[in-house]
């Protein structure tokens, strides 16, 4: 499909000392003409991105839910994922809106698999042209069957590629403070979440969705492939998340109440969502469920500052690990621990019933 020779390296040590080859990468264009979007997902983009903006800004009463695995290694196993997750969307429809997680990057604290697009065959061959072209193949098929999408937004260059089939997106904790990241969300068509720091602090987190809410000039790429000065309008849709930290959880009412007052010092939407998992879980996905249910009495006190919550969700619980040779588990993991779909199911039926009753 695509021309993988090693191109020409400069011999001088001035500039490609620590180089070893550059490949030549597909356009945006090439994926979008192959794989090209229909009117109908277009719409279901479009209607998914309003109804969030609406949830962030007190418009809809619905929750917004982002639910699915930490990260994609298997499109078929994800499709099959959204399929289910699709059934439970259609139950829980007028009370929650949910977003299937489609994670294709992963930071990294050190070294580790960075994911589908980075590395779709799991065994650092960096198949980067196939790992774009398997990631936009999904986006198509399950904003097909109307499960809309989800993802972090890690490289600068890959909303290029797939941005059209996005719905939501996040910044992580590790690039929550990057400027690059705050400026390439101002320019973004879509709402965004921006977590807290990986050491816990929330300020890092607000003045990133301040940032992002104002114009700004950075560098970039055109769907074509050119560098380009991109001149953006800021972005008014964006929110808080809460994930915990080192030291601990931080979704529980001195956090909330935190969180409110930084934004509201600021004059930004007073709006946060509970990422259930990661320092809020203690990195065990079992405690998730707990998290859910702080979060849904919370709403039922009429914490009308939330708009939602983020769990991790598998085929099947747990994590495995990567290893060269090793045969890997169906639809488990291979990063972060998940639940699996049934006791998703099950803590978002819970919750939507004991939400519903309030009516």
């Amino acid at each position: 499909m695509f021309n993988y020779q090693k191109m020409y390296i400069n011999e001088n040590e001035l500039e490609n000392k620590n180089v070893e080859q550059y490949l030549k990468m597909g356009k945006p264009l090439y994926f979008k003409k192959r794989l090209p979007i229909t009117s109908a997902i277009r719409e279901l983009v479009l209607n998914t991105r309003k109804e969030i903006e609406d949830i962030i800004n007190k418009k809809s009463s619905k929750k917004l839910l982002i639910v699915g695995p930490c990260s994609i290694h298997n499109t078929k196993e994800a499709l099959e994922y959204g399929k289910k997750l699709k059934k439970l969307s259609n139950r829980v429809k007028d009370k929650f809106l949910i977003v299937m997680r489609v994670y294709f990057e992963k930071p990294r604290t050190t070294v580790g698999w960075k994911g589908l697009i980075n590395d779709p065959g799991l065994n650092e061959t960096f198949a980067v042209n196939r790992g774009f072209y398997l990631a936009r193949e999904l986006l198509l098929k399950l904003n097909e069957i109307g499960m809309p999408c989800g993802y972090e937004i890690l490289d600068p260059i890959t909303p290029q590629y797939i941005s059209d089939l996005i719905s939501w997106g996040a910044i992580g904790a590790r690039t929550t403070e990057s400027q690059v990241h705050r400026q390439l969300v101002s320019g973004l068509s879509m709402p965004v979440g921006f977590k807290n720091g990986t050491g816990g602090s929330i300020d890092i987190a607000r003045d990133a969705i301040l940032s992002a809410k104002f114009p700004h000039c950075f560098a970039g790429i055109l769907p074509n492939s050119e560098a380009a000065i991109i001149r953006t309008l800021g972005n008014e849709n964006c929110h808080l998340i809460l994930r915990g930290g080192k030291t601990g959880p931080n979704y529980e009412k001195e956090y909330l109440d935190q969180s409110e007052k930084l934004l509201k010092d600021e004059n930004l939407p007073v709006s946060i969502m509970v990422d259930c998992s990661h320092g809020n879980s203690l990195k065990q996905h079992k405690n998730q469920e707990n998290v859910f249910k702080y979060i849904i009495n919370q709403i039922k006190e009429n914490r009308t500052s939330i708009i939602g919550m983020m769990m991790e969700s598998n085929i099947n619980e747990g994590k495995q690990s990567l290893e060269n040779g090793t045969e890997l588990e169906y639809g488990v993991s291979i990063t972060d621990s998940c639940l699996c779909i049934e006791d998703t199911v099950a803590i978002i039926m819970d919750g939507y019933l004991k939400v519903k009753n309030d009516d």
